[in-house]
């Protein structure tokens, strides 16, 4: 049976790659520190159906506690590791930026000292599309530059690619970057844009629609990218010759990958959807753009199609409609519990 040791098995991507190798006969170790960037209730309650699986354990701690990260990969001695916590949000990097020293630059550390005294055949770890910052070569290919990036978030994760890099190369543990391009999906974060948005709609209220709509995103439906993530765990950097536009290191068993959707899609078309879904109209409120933000990510996914033979494919419309069924479900049973409370 093979092992994995999960950090942020609590949160939104986690959650959903715990429970695909949970399904495929895995053990997992889950790691996850229960902040309030957002509702801590909708964190226990993905752990508490990933409890359910008797091969799921989980330790609840912060990533910047280095004695009990270790202690945790030790306890599991697992075969690979995927690392996927990490303070999240373009725009709360602005008004926090501390957060993301601690948790992205420091408990990143810690996970990269804890893979090394653990030593697993993998190494992964989760960056974002973010990171290509100013650039307008597009679609963004893992071999373009990446050195302007818009927000501290980004910065953070830049610097976690290049640590990576400097790590694999000193001490040959092998390592993946995956680069992250608009995740959604059900049980997403409350502070995304499809959540937002959904629960505005439905309320009646006005939606803050950012660059007057003129904005594009690769939208990644999670069930997509945690697949694409799973295929990667086989795909290990220094086994096997480079693929044509391969970003593999000529030092270090080291690459960097995409997923994303490979398809561009308007901000207002992804509000359509939401509004097909819903049976709804949306209020949209038009804005200028917000500081740190960029009007486009686009991305080129043919190294994750040579790596792996797999494309994420799920398209705006049916990734928006799983995603407002299940709203539609957890409004049912929040319900539910409120009809049933005691006076």
């Amino acid at each position: 049976m093979s092992r994995a040791f999960i950090t942020g098995t609590a949160g939104f991507i986690g959650f959903h790659l715990a429970e695909l190798l949970l399904q495929e006969g895995w053990e997992v170790a889950g790691y996850d520190g229960m902040t309030d960037y957002y509702d801590v209730t909708l964190k226990r309650r993905r752990h508490a159906l990933l409890r359910q699986h008797e091969r799921f354990t989980a330790t609840e701690a912060m990533l910047e506690d280095a004695a009990t990260l270790s202690r945790a990969v030790a306890d599991a001695k697992p075969d690979v590791i995927i690392h996927l916590a990490a303070q999240a949000g373009v725009r709360h990097s602005i008004d926090n930026p501390r957060a993301y020293v601690d948790a992205n630059i420091v408990g990143t550390f810690n996970m990269m000292e804890a893979a090394l005294a653990a030593r697993p055949a993998h190494l992964l770890m989760a960056s974002t599309s973010s990171v290509y910052g100013a650039n307008t070569e597009m679609p963004y290919a893992e071999t373009h530059k990446a050195d302007s990036q818009m927000s501290f978030y980004a910065a953070t994760k830049k610097a976690n690619e290049a640590m990576a890099h400097s790590w694999a190369h000193i001490h040959g543990l092998p390592i993946t970057m995956f680069r992250f391009f608009t995740v959604y999906g059900p049980w997403g974060r409350p502070d995304m844009a499809l959540f937002k948005f959904t629960k505005a709609i439905l309320a009646g209220e006005p939606i803050d629609v950012y660059n007057h709509g003129r904005m594009w995103r690769d939208f990644t439906y999670v069930g997509d990218l945690v697949h694409g993530i799973r295929l990667l765990i086989d795909a290990v950097p220094g086994q096997g010759k480079a693929v044509e536009g391969d970003s593999l290191s000529p030092v270090a068993p080291f690459r960097v990958v995409n997923i994303g959707n490979s398809t561009k899609v308007r901000l207002e078309e992804f509000i359509d959807a939401i509004e097909g879904a819903t049976k709804r109209k949306a209020i949209r409120n038009y804005m200028e753009m917000q500081p740190g933000d960029v009007p486009a990510t686009w991305a080129d996914a043919s190294l994750l199609r040579s790596l792996t033979g797999y494309t994420p494919k799920t398209d705006i419309h049916t990734g928006v409609g799983h995603f407002v069924n299940w709203y539609f479900e957890q409004m049912h049973q929040t319900d539910l519990k409120e009809k049933n409370r005691p006076e």
